[in-house]
């Protein structure tokens, strides 16, 4: 199924709100008896490199590449790569699998998924924004 190529940012930006909003809410239940200020700035932290360091050239780099696409209508897959898609597939199973085998305490869960989330979410929130800022620009660029 093909989709206009800015629909590909709306659909990055879905994707990746829905699953940092999960991460964000696994984190902040998990915080409910480890709420201290070191963690607090622990979690920023977290968010801080993951924004930094993954997610903020993440979402400058698909955005650059939907937008820059030659045909309007893409294969609605298309608002990643495969690269990307393995990452996400890897951190997905990873954290499935942390969570699930009990390793990490709860204190781990709770500063960790919150600072991780807050930084998916952004990148979610980002993709939105690009969305609507073609969304405009589409719009003042056809006739009327």
């Amino acid at each position: 199924m093909k989709i206009q190529k800015t629909k590909l940012l709306l659909l990055a930006a879905l994707v990746w709100i829905a699953a940092g909003f999960n991460i964000l809410r696994i984190g902040v239940l998990s915080y409910q008896n480890y709420t201290t200020a070191l963690n607090l700035m622990i979690s920023a932290v977290v968010f801080l490199i993951f924004w930094f360091m993954v997610f903020g050239k993440l979402v400058k780099k698909h955005t650059h590449r939907i937008i820059h696409y030659k045909e309007e209508r893409q294969f609605f897959l298309k608002f990643f790569d495969v690269k990307s898609f393995c990452i996400m597939a890897f951190m997905m199973t990873f954290g499935i699998g942390l969570r699930v085998s009990g390793i990490c305490p709860d204190v781990f869960i709770a500063v960790f998924y919150s600072g991780l989330g807050a930084a998916l979410t952004l990148a979610g929130i980002l993709f939105g924004y690009h969305y609507l800022t073609q969304l405009k620009k589409t719009a003042t660029e056809s006739p009327s």
